[in-house]
């Protein structure tokens, strides 16, 4: 019987090991926004970067859209060891709305990539509902929340584009998603020192040029001039190249 019990008490003490292990693990992809931009935009730590894009059945985005963002990225992150793209697709939550503790519930129950030696990883959700912010005047088409996290209402943007004086479908989330991904890399003031004043007063963590990827009308798609995805403004690309970027 004494057996019995020493062999149980051993088996539990490796169970929470692994456990607490496995916890601090996840915490390194669950800090504050901008956290992260330094390890992102460097190859200081990581040289690699693999993308988690999950997407609910129905609502994935377009490939244009991934292909755009990924080639964002290689021009403004030093990634040597290059940058990987996953997809897949959940069933259908049901919900109606999403607040951001939902967003945070989904990420949490169906995220499998984290930071895993020198490979950083991020989390890019798809979701098929609007968000719970949303209001007869005004939509959020995306959101990021954590330092590798964010979140793409694929479903608002897809009602919003594509059609008759429009942006199409491609351009807009492509904005949106580029957009998104910048706060992450800690434009503008959120994590990654501006090396002149360049946020506007008026929209916090939000480039004051026009035409910048990071003014805040990006993330409702209002400032597309053209049909095109808005760039990097000067000052911004400069904050990221002295944040270890390029």
């Amino acid at each position: 019987m004494k057996k019995i019990i020493a062999v149980i008490t051993l088996c539990f003490l490796v169970f929470t090991s692994c456990s607490k292990d496995d916890n601090d693990v996840k915490s390194n992809n669950k800090k504050t926004l901008g956290a992260s931009a330094h390890d992102l935009l460097s190859e200081d730590k990581f040289d690699s970067m693999v993308i988690e894009v999950v997407y609910v059945e129905g609502f994935e985005p377009s490939a244009t859209a991934i292909n755009n963002f990924v080639s964002f990225l290689s021009s403004r992150i030093n990634k040597s060891g290059g940058i990987s793209v996953e997809k897949r697709s959940i069933p259908v939550p049901g919900n109606t709305t999403y607040t951001n503790a939902q967003i945070i519930a989904i990420e949490d129950a169906n995220r499998i990539h984290y930071n895993d030696g020198s490979q950083i990883a991020v989390w890019a959700f798809f979701a098929d509902a609007k968000s719970s912010t949303d209001t007869s005047t005004s939509v959020v088409l995306g959101t990021a929340y954590r330092n590798t996290s964010f979140v793409i209402y694929e479903n608002t943007v897809k009602k919003l584009s594509g059609g008759l004086y429009k942006p199409s479908t491609a351009v807009l989330e492509s904005t949106v998603i580029e957009h998104e991904f910048g706060h992450i890399l800690g434009l503008t003031n959120s994590g990654t020192t501006m090396l002149s004043a360049h946020e506007d007063p008026d929209h916090k963590r939000h480039c004051n040029v026009s035409s910048c990827l990071m003014y805040w009308e990006s993330e409702s798609g209002s400032n597309i001039l053209g049909g095109t995805i808005p760039q990097l403004d000067p000052q911004c690309i400069a904050d990221l190249q002295a944040n270890g970027g390029k």
